[in-house]
């Protein structure tokens, strides 16, 4: 279990609000998810479990200004320094 600090889930809040308010996300393909991480000294990474049939790892994160999501069917390897919060759920609009 991943302790997360309240300031972590804040900022976690936030930026979820902050995509249903502009709308604004892009899907990329998980390697290119694990590749944007690289750029990030400490990124913030909201991952959730999600699927009917078939268990699908959800990510979701910020870089200059944009949500970057992606899911996969198996775990990513996210950077030591990047600061995890689990969330129930993920939600993208269609």
């Amino acid at each position: 279990m991943v302790y997360v600090h309240p300031a972590g889930a804040a900022a976690a809040a936030a930026m979820i609000q902050a995509i249903r308010a502009s709308g604004v996300l892009v899907r990329i393909e998980p390697g290119e998810f694990a590749k944007l991480l690289t750029k990030v000294e400490e990124p913030l990474v909201v991952t959730s479990i999600g699927g009917l049939f078939t268990k699908k790892y959800q990510y979701l994160t910020s870089y200059k200004g944009l949500a970057f999501f992606t899911s996969s069917t198996a775990q990513l390897q996210l950077p030591y320094k990047a600061e995890i919060v689990a969330a129930g759920k993920i939600w993208m609009p269609q």
